[in-house]
């Protein structure tokens, strides 16, 4: 694997680049996704695109049938600063993989190498839109690795959505009628008291972020309606529905508390918290340490944001390691990252995450036993609730 993807070495950091230079944002990667599916097209994978019916995603194949193995590539920005999350290399790595694979799969065996492109992950879910539609549904692992600033085996992503919270009222005048009239904004400012003190007995990795994002039209009239935005975390995704049942019940309470009407809905696509396969990670981390990168396992009660790879993992086994392309002292979502993510160091961490990809994806395919221990393991996690 070390050969086929050091001799694709200039176009993988060619495409990296390209994408980095040219930040599309979600759901409208097109330029990016054109670039990725022309690559795998003319390697002599099956392309197809508009996946899932968004029009940005798109899958390649190579071989048919099982064993099967998915290399997810990652190719949206951030409004603002541009790579600054590093996805340019992920897709960079996930084609190198694919394609490494790809030139050896003859020598593997029978099986499937589906390289699978995921728009939207910064906003809008396009992993958990493509699990819903069955893109994974035949798949024994799903494989990928992301640049941050630590060198982890896995990712400690909690599950995550945001709801939108809305108290109706009635409008009068604050002096001619007050009386009258019923506020909304009032019932919307006393949820953010509620929850605040809530917060303070949520258990660890658990949080509710919000924000008002309708509260009146003019100071001279009592607000009918109020609108807030917010943004909920949790360890796991059991706990994420446990907090979103808080929410409701907090709003409910203030609703009859104000005499306001009240409505809780799901803004977003859930991100479910990931379960990683450990047999997998292992394995990832041993092919990465060839290249002189080490893996250790992420530090206890740190935990990384979400990600829609959480939705893939609760339906096979899947890694996400990080590996660092700046220093503990950094931060990824910030223009120094962005930077980072077109480095001479980034270059090297592609390319030894693509061979570890490649690798691991070869394993995967031609081990029964690394495929059934890591089914055990997600079964297992499941059955344990984790």
């Amino acid at each position: 694997m070390r050969d086929e993807v050091a001799g694709r070495a200039d176009l993988l950091w060619d495409v990296a680049s390209a994408l980095h230079a040219d930040p599309e944002y979600a759901f409208a990667e097109h330029r990016a996704a054109a670039r990725l599916t022309d690559e795998f097209a003319r390697a002599g994978f099956e392309v197809r695109r508009d996946v899932a019916g968004m029009p940005t995603a798109f899958t390649a194949r190579s071989g048919q049938g099982r064993p099967a193995v998915a290399l997810l590539l990652e190719y949206d920005a951030l409004p603002g600063l541009g790579h600054a999350c590093g996805h340019n290399l992920i897709a960079a790595a996930g084609l190198g993989a694919a394609l490494a694979v790809h030139a050896v799969r003859d020598a593997i065996g029978e099986g499937t190498v589906l390289a699978v492109g995921t728009p939207a992950e910064e906003g809008g879910g396009g992993k958990a839109l493509e699990v819903e539609a069955g893109v994974f549904d035949e798949i024994d692992a799903a494989l990928m690795f992301h640049p941050g600033v630590h060198d982890w085996t896995r990712a400690p992503l909690t599950a995550q959505e945001q709801y939108r919270v809305a108290f109706h009222g009635r409008a009068a005048h604050p002096t001619g009628n007050p009386t009258e009239g019923i506020d909304a904004l009032a019932a919307l400012v006393e949820l953010f008291n509620v929850l605040t003190a809530l917060g303070r007995r949520l258990p660890e990795a658990s949080h509710i972020q919000g924000i008002v994002t309708h509260g009146g039209t003019a100071t001279n009239i009592v607000p009918e309606f109020a609108e807030g935005r917010f943004g909920l975390r949790a360890a796991t995704t059991t706990a994420l529905d446990e907090l979103a049942g808080r929410l409701r019940t907090c709003a409910e309470g203030v609703a009859l508390a104000t005499g306001t009407t009240v409505t809780v809905e799901r803004a977003t696509v859930r991100y479910d918290h990931f379960r990683d396969s450990g047999v997998l990670s292992e394995r990832f981390a041993g092919h990465l340490a060839r290249a002189g990168i080490v893996l250790d396992p992420p530090t206890p009660g740190v935990y990384l944001g979400s990600s829609d790879i959480g939705n893939v993992s609760t339906r096979l086994p899947a890694i996400h390691p990080f590996v660092a392309i700046m220093g503990r002292d950094g931060s990824d979502h910030t223009p120094e990252f962005a930077g980072a993510a077109a480095s001479a160091r980034a270059r090297e961490v592609t390319l030894a995450a693509a061979e570890a990809l490649a690798c691991t994806a070869a394993d995967v395919l031609a081990e029964a036993d690394l495929r059934a221990a890591a089914w055990a393991g997600h079964r297992a996690a499941a059955e344990a609730g984790g």
